[in-house]
């Protein structure tokens, strides 16, 4: 039985959506003709190299020859150019031979090498192939962003030469494939190697794709899926591919309900492999947490999980690089780009906290079994007081830390029945969190927004707009509670002033537009709101 795929490229043995299909073939084939090159980069684990694999295979049912080669080998190298070239001129040959029985590469790059200069050497061996190929010769190079320094520019440098030689006799195309583009590294990188613009990137799934690709395990299984968990597995992967696979594979193949055949993989069962998937902490992920290290990354994420307006003043460059990294949504919106990276960048971000956080539900749950959250909010109150001056001094994510605590906090405790939700209100100045717990005779809802006040801002202006929000956030959403945690950040005022709880009445204004509060004692009916004071 084929399964879905969580590791390297497509295989036959692999569910799959066509490689092709998704690269845009007769939107390469042109180039082709014209000998010319382009970029194509996407996420990691997005289906860069399987494209690359497949656009060399098609390719070479037509009139190229096209050879697949990663150079991530010569990283190791750095700027020793030698050892670099050597390893990319093996690589490159032992693919040759593989793939199309080629070995003029094999039988010259070792002689070349010892001719010329590690700076030509790579040239010259491409251009006495190219001169040799009864087909135009097509360079599939993938990893390409994996090289830095004098690396890649003596690759790029040397890769535009051959460009530049074209002859009738003489035809290179290069594809460079990566995460992202590094001519954008430097003007020097970006002069090496003329793009002039061809830069494709590699898309997630589409909601068409993602069943598609569940249904092809339904035909070969007749494992079916509901409607709902077909939409849930959009809904927490917004298509990225890796994602997509992973969820599906977890629910399907390593999750004891969805092994047997019998019942349909519902929702309920999608949302229990996601914890899993997470709680599991897959390579993916750790790679993520890699990337939150990256000052850059750290400029666009943290003003976003803290609910900041401030991604316009920051680079382009950096915006651009944390979305071609798949952190953040490709639709162009300041956003994390999935749910599930949602709940896994703060998990990430919180990592050293949660070992010394409660992790037991029971002593939140009422004699119903339902979820009592003002019992978790003031035991977080007193666990933030005793950490927060720590916590902000160890983290890097200044901006957003307060937050990422909160929410691994009550993580720790709601996930043993339950599930956390996180939006962040960026420009809104707002963390939105919605808690669902299951329990008998019914779920229960509740939202919390967090609200950061800085010396700049008005405490008692800012605690009204956000008990306003809290309320529209909260009758949105249909939760039975409302919930504001103010985090104040005024140095000027102590521990005892910050610490406090108080409870707001609210009601729709007369025309339905608006919140008002209003005196909680005197005006019976509309929506209480609690305020929570850090």
């Amino acid at each position: 039985m084929r399964h879905f795929n969580t590791s390297g490229p497509v295989r036959p043995e692999h569910y799959q959506i066509p490689p092709l299909r998704r690269t845009g073939v007769p939107k390469l084939v042109p180039l082709m003709e014209q000998a010319d090159s382009f970029l194509l980069h996407a996420p990691r684990q997005s289906g860069k190299t399987s494209a690359l694999l497949a656009l060399r295979d098609e390719l070479n049912h037509r009139r190229y020859r096209a050879v697949y080669c990663s150079v991530e080998m010569a990283r190791v190298a750095g700027d020793h150019l030698e050892d670099g070239m050597r390893a990319v001129l093996s690589e490159l040959s032992e693919r040759a031979r593989i793939a199309q029985q080629a070995d003029f590469p094999q039988r010259h790059w070792a002689r070349a090498l010892a001719e010329t200069t590690p700076t030509r050497v790579l040239q010259q061996t491409l251009s006495r192939w190219a001169a040799a190929s009864p087909a135009p010769l097509v360079l599939l190079i993938d990893e390409i962003d994996s090289l830095r320094g004098k690396m890649l520019l003596s690759v790029l440098s040397q890769l535009q030469t051959v460009r530049d030689e074209k002859t009738r006799r003489s035809r290179v195309s290069v594809v460079l494939c990566g995460l992202r583009n590094p001519l954008d590294d430097s003007p020097e990188v970006g002069r090496s190697f003329d793009l002039t613009g061809r830069t494709l990137r590699l898309g997630d799934f589409s909601e068409a794709e993602v069943r598609e690709l569940l249904g092809q395990h339904t035909a070969e299984s007749d494992q079916t899926f509901t409607e709902e968990a077909q939409a849930a597995v959009w809904a927490e992967t917004r298509g990225q591919p890796w994602l997509v696979n992973a969820l599906a594979e977890e629910a399907c193949f390593e999750f004891d309900p969805g092994r047997n055949r019998s019942p349909a993989i519902t929702d309920e069962v999608i949302a229990a492999a996601r914890e899993r998937l997470i709680l599991r902490r897959p390579t993916h992920f750790r790679h993520i947490a890699d990337r939150l290290e990256e000052p850059r990354v750290r400029r666009v994420i943290d003003p976003i999980l803290a609910g900041q307006n401030r991604l316009e003043s920051l680079s382009g460059d950096d915006r651009h690089y944390v979305r071609d990294l798949g952190l953040t949504a490709s639709n162009g919106r300041p956003e994390i780009a999935n749910p599930i990276y949602r709940e896994v960048i703060p998990r990430i971000l919180a990592s050293s906290a949660e070992v010394s956080m409660r992790h037991d539900s029971d002593p939140y749950r009422g004699p119903d079994g339902g979820l009592e959250v003002s019992k978790i909010l003031a035991g977080f109150q007193q666990f933030f007081r005793e950490n927060a001056e720590w916590w902000s001094n160890e983290s890097a994510y200044r901006e957003s830390a307060a937050q990422v605590l909160l929410q691994a906090y009550l993580h720790r405790i709601v996930n043993a029945g339950g599930q956390v939700a996180r939006e962040y209100g960026l420009g809104r100045g707002r963390t939105d969190l919605r808690i669902s717990w299951k329990r008998d005779g019914g779920n229960q809802l509740f939202v919390i927004e967090c609200k950061v006040c800085r010396s700049r801002d008005g405490l008692e202006t800012l605690i009204a707009e956000g008990i306003r929000q809290t309320a529209r956030y909260a009758a949105g959403c249909g939760a039975e509670e409302g919930h504001l945690v103010v985090f104040d950040q005024d140095p000027k005022r102590s521990w005892d002033e910050k610490i406090f709880r108080r409870e707001a009445r609210v009601r729709k204004s007369p025309d339905g537009a608006n919140w008002e509060i209003v005196d909680a004692d005197a005006e019976p009916g509309g929506r209480l709101i609690s305020v929570w004071g850090m």
